[in-house]
């Protein structure tokens, strides 16, 4: 199993993301959100933001666009039959509401080995269209040594 370190620190192609008001609400009640916030323009606008807030965990609808063109990256020759999703982490900055438009930079920061297991490291870093960072994330993808 190759351990791509040539690759770390290449950066993907930019990726936009228009954040749309009925796909964060769709989101806010496909993972049981009630607050107000996700749901109604009003409850939203009276608390002083201009549209629904996105949940922190919308984070992964914008910046999980990033990511595919790296699962789909022939140098780094990820296994599909041994990919494991390892860990997914987000630091959060800037609040994402319907609107926005959030454009993500998806980097290979790291790679190694433990135990036949492959562990791939990569950055995603989310600004919103006043280049304001909303959040970063850590996604980790564990490729299993074949049997």
């Amino acid at each position: 199993m190759p351990v791509p370190t040539d690759q770390i620190g290449k950066r993907y192609a930019p990726v936009l993301y228009a954040v749309g008001r009925e796909k964060v609400r769709e989101y806010a009640e496909a993972v049981g959100e009630t607050n107000p916030l996700y749901l109604d323009v009003a409850a939203a606008r009276v608390a002083g933001y201009a549209d629904v807030v996105a949940p922190p965990m919308f984070a992964v609808v914008y910046a999980g666009r990033a990511f595919l063109p790296a699962l789909f990256d022939l140098e780094l020759e990820i296994d599909f039959a041994h990919l494991v999703h390892g860990a997914q982490r987000f630091e959060w900055y800037e609040l994402v509401v319907a609107g926005d438009e959030i454009t993500t930079v998806l980097e290979f920061k790291d790679t190694s080995e433990r135990a036949g297991l492959r562990f791939d490291v990569f950055e995603s870093a989310s600004v919103n269209q006043h280049g304001v960072t909303v959040s970063v994330g850590t996604w980790t993808n564990i490729i299993r040594g074949k049997e």
